[in-house]
């Protein structure tokens, strides 16, 4: 591919995909960061900071592009496709097959020659182009009828890649969007002189500021939207302190932001094999961390993230998927003891490498639905974005 007419000329983005080929041989199911791909491919200073550079955001689109342009033209005929899928930086290889091939030359805009041959096109052709676009505009307008209608078939999922339809099944398979719950901490002051968390010992309830949430949180419920849209659902979004328990009851959850600040799951069902408390003692005293309730060998009885006087390089985050008040619904929670912490665990789940991974390790059960599990990670940051994410302790939980 890297020396075909389609890539020629184009030496940044063959050096793209080489590094990603490389990558995706010799560290499979290892997820790639933007942060990764700028430094080493596009020799970006270690100040990197992707969400003020979207160099790399820009060369995948372009590399997709450019690889459906391949397939639809000289490597038509190649037996095995290599794809960039949106969403992630992993490429995937698979046989090619005549389906494959139709879909990639659609993606493939018409260059000079076809344009010329479209102002030849004999009335029979646009007679029958004319009723091909009739019945496809007809089949769009059904399309949209059984959208309204909420008659979603399986075949609505089949865009999603494997890996998020197996995990996201129970949230995208019922009648009634999820509830995303996102942690508003409750503060005191003002923007301008110091903010700080609200002290029932000292503080008034009136004072309370509680429109407040950190960054990560935001960039959760970013890349969750874009998960969803892939099943052509949608998802309702709630602040913590306006959840109630009646959501709780009928609705599955999704909580972003841990309970320091998204005080909802303290009234809820919630991890019990890995805790977010404060350390109570020690040089780390004061500190939130996430408990190892029962650590096995070799694991650390707590998770502490970067000390708060120093730069904060390392976090740790829970994932965990547990079943809710209501029996037939699942509460998944996605969080981190800082909101970069939260921002990696969404991440983790919204990736389809680090998705893929966690699968590996984890027990379906026969209808095809996911186990109930709590998971740590530990989270790599540079200059307040996760670079590295890895899953350091998992436990597979019981129905309650």
């Amino acid at each position: 591919m890297v020396t075909s007419r389609t890539l020629h000329g184009s030496e940044s983005l063959c050096k793209l995909l080489r590094y990603l080929a490389e990558h995706a041989i010799r560290h499979p199911g290892t997820a790639l960061k933007e942060y990764q791909i700028a430094t080493e491919v596009f020799g970006r200073a270690s100040d990197f900071d992707p969400q003020l550079d979207s160099l790399v955001r820009v060369q995948a689109g372009r590399l997709r592009s450019k690889i459906a342009e391949y397939y639809a033209s000289e490597g038509s005929a190649d037996p095995i496709m290599v794809e960039l899928p949106k969403g992630t930086y992993a490429l995937t290889f698979h046989a090619a097959t005549a389906s494959s091939k139709t879909v990639v030359h659609r993606m493939r805009e018409p260059d000079e020659d076809n344009a010329a041959a479209q102002s030849h096109r004999s009335p029979r052709a646009v007679l029958i182009l004319s009723s091909l676009l009739v019945i496809s505009l007809v089949s769009i307008a059904g399309l949209v009828a059984s959208r309204i209608t909420g008659n979603r078939s399986s075949s609505a999922d089949e865009s999603a890649p494997p890996a998020f339809r197996v995990f996201w099944r129970g949230f995208t398979s019922g009648s009634d969007a999820p509830w995303v719950i996102f942690s508003n901490g409750a503060f005191v002051g003002r923007p301008e002189t110091g903010l700080r968390y609200f002290n029932p010992a000292h503080d008034s309830r009136d004072a309370i500021l509680d429109h407040y949430t950190g960054v990560g949180e935001v960039l959760a419920v970013y890349d969750l939207d874009e998960v969803f849209s892939r099943f052509h659902r949608q998802l309702r979004v709630k602040r913590g302190s306006l959840f109630t328990l009646d959501d709780a009851q009928n609705n599955n959850l999704i909580f972003v932001g841990s309970p320091a600040e998204n005080l909802s799951l303290l009234d809820i069902p919630s991890t019990h094999q890995f805790v977010f408390q404060r350390s109570t003692s020690g040089p780390r005293k004061g500190d939130l961390a996430v408990v190892n309730v029962h650590p096995w060998p070799d694991e650390p009885k707590m998770f502490f993230a970067s000390e708060s006087r120093t730069p904060l390089t390392e976090d740790y985050g829970i994932v965990a998927l547990v079943p809710g008040m209501n029996s037939a619904r699942s509460v998944l929670i996605l969080a981190g003891t800082t909101t970069i912490g939260t921002q990696a665990a969404a991440e983790y789940v919204c990736r389809q490498d680090s998705l893929e991974q966690l699968l590996l390790r984890l027990s379906v059960s026969e209808n095809g639905q996911m186990k109930p599990f709590e998971a740590v990670l530990r989270v790599k940051i540079a200059r307040g974005v996760p670079v590295g994410t890895d899953l350091v302790a998992l436990r597979e939980v019981s129905q309650r």
